[in-house]
């Protein structure tokens, strides 16, 4: 993967950071963190900088748990979904075969 450079002017910091994704990812990630912050503070009415930084990062990771816990959750249903099909598909077959 290439190294692309990106420079961060958020929330009165700025640094350039260095990355194994392309340039594009990089300025949608970005993007994303920008929007997120923005939408935190007129939700909040914050100002500070580092809480506004703080909050946000919260929230997002708080967004990533509930996907990945909505798609186990949708993982394990579908599985189950499969399993009960397989079970009436080879007791219709009279195979009998059982899945736990």
């Amino acid at each position: 993967m290439p190294n692309s450079d990106l420079r961060l002017d958020i929330l009165g910091a700025s640094f350039s950071i260095t990355a194994d994704e392309e340039s594009a990812y990089l300025d949608e990630v970005l993007s994303r963190y920008r929007r997120a912050v923005e939408e935190t503070q007129a939700r909040t009415g914050l100002t500070d900088p580092l809480k506004t930084a703080i909050l946000t990062g919260f929230l997002l990771c708080d967004e990533i748990h509930k996907l990945k816990n909505r798609e186990g959750g949708e993982a394990e249903e579908a599985e189950a979904l499969t399993r009960r099909l397989i079970a009436r598909i080879d007791e219709a077959l009279g195979n009998n075969v059982f899945f736990p």
